[in-house]
């Protein structure tokens, strides 16, 4: 996946491709097509604005949708609705292609992708994928409207508060300006 409406992560060795943009379908959705490497994935959140749909393209998925661990073969997906903490994951040693609907579609989302793909490239995160600077990590939550479920919702909170600071103080503007270029 080399193209301009691609990005890549050398930490967490994902891609991601930017199939239709929330510009281009008006606001109804956003959709990615997602190579996760072995191992890969991310962490237990939800979204209070819009539903995920995971659909398996090619190797073995796993969707974490509330309690239930889900394995995805290809042709097979899964939805997230708002509010349901979800996670994805790749347990084989084989990378994993997906694509990834956001319903409806999410600017944020899409600028919160590529500003943390953008600054693991740059080494502005640590080895397991997090932005080094807690106003980084912030924005981040408040671009792609992620909580953090259970205990870790307080300190969601605290990151929140900051991610809103860096939209006010230009932060944002500067990540946006560096590293959206798929609109």
């Amino acid at each position: 996946m080399s193209n301009n409406r691609s990005i890549y992560n050398p930490i967490q060795k994902d891609s991601a491709e930017f199939i239709k943009t929330v510009s281009e379908t008006r606001g109804a959705y956003t959709l990615i097509r997602v190579v996760v490497a072995p191992g890969g994935g991310n962490g237990l959140h939800y979204h209070k604005t819009y539903d995920e749909r995971f659909e398996c393209i090619s190797g073995v998925l796993k969707v974490q949708v509330g309690k239930k661990i889900l394995t995805l073969l290809p042709g097979e997906s899964a939805t997230a609705n708002k509010n349901v903490a979800h996670r994805f994951f790749n347990d084989t040693d084989e990378p994993c292609s997906f694509f990834v609907t956001i319903s409806p579609g999410c600017k944020g989302f899409e600028e919160g992708l590529q500003i943390a793909y953008g600054l693991a490239s740059d080494g502005h995160v640590s080895r397991s994928g997090t932005p080094k600077s807690l106003a980084h990590l912030g924005l981040l939550l408040v671009l792609t409207e992620s909580k953090l479920p259970g205990w870790q919702g307080i300190i969601e909170k605290g990151f929140s508060y900051i991610g809103k600071r860096a939209l006010k103080n230009g932060t944002a503007d500067a990540l946006r300006k560096k590293y959206v270029t798929i609109q």
